[in-house]
């Protein structure tokens, strides 16, 4: 079994079936496989997006400067952050939300000791605003603070069910990868993560574990190591 994961979320994920905000079913589902993963003794540290409220890519379509469109985007992060504590604390979990951007009155500074003994001691930690910088993603934030705690595995919660050599969506015979290398993901030209992140990952030999999180019960499985999903290494 794994000590210590990080889980990344997209924004996107917690819409749900809507088109924009939190879907108040999905974000429950979340905090339930959350909790059910933590029970099994895992330290869990998560990323959270923040695409379903704002994306730093849309600023400059909008006429809006990229480095601020990019900090609306940590903002939206955070927002979801917050969403997310409060669904994982009424499950009965204790949860720090530490944000990459000073924010005293909603969140801790993120401080590596800090996030480490947060998890030490059993808390869920969420770190949100991405890297505080802008110009990276929340997968490389994912990516960054993965590495600096020491986690085993960076796993990716996504609406598909792995890495697949086409979109399986559009290709009907686009076949799914169980397992696949940081080299071969390279030279099929697939889309794992941005670039920034999936070579941090890479040079610090850090793992990646693609899987469908929409589906209830997937964390828990991927926690307790069950074929599942695409494990890159």
């Amino acid at each position: 079994m794994y000590k210590r994961i990080l889980l990344k979320l997209s924004g996107e994920a917690l819409m749900g079936d809507k088109q924009f905000g939190i879907d108040p079913e999905r974000l429950q589902q979340y905090a339930r496989d959350i909790k059910a993963a933590k029970e099994t003794g895992v330290e869990i540290a998560l990323v959270i997006g923040g695409g379903n409220i704002f994306r730093g890519m849309q600023a400059e379509a909008n006429g809006i400067d990229k480095v601020q469109g990019d900090y609306m985007g940590m903002l939206a992060t955070m927002i979801n952050g917050i969403a997310l504590q409060s669904a994982i604390e009424s499950q009965g979990m204790y949860t720090r939300l530490l944000s990459a951007i000073q924010m005293d009155q909603i969140a801790e500074p993120y401080i590596k000791r800090r996030a480490v003994r947060h998890l030490e001691k059993g808390r869920i930690v969420i770190f949100g605003a991405g890297t505080g910088n802008p110009y990276f993603t929340t997968d490389s934030a994912a990516a960054l603070r993965a590495i600096e705690i020491s986690a085993d595995i960076v796993l990716k919660g996504t609406n598909v069910d792995g890495v697949y050599s086409a979109d399986p969506r559009k290709d009907p015979n686009a076949k799914k990868y169980d397992s696949i290398s940081f080299k071969e993901v390279l030279a099929n030209k697939l889309n794992v993560m941005d670039m920034t992140a999936f070579t941090l990952c890479e040079e610090n030999k850090l793992p990646i574990l693609v899987f469908d999180m929409n589906v209830p019960g997937n964390l828990l499985k991927v926690v307790n190591k069950e074929k599942i999903g695409t494990l890159i290494k």
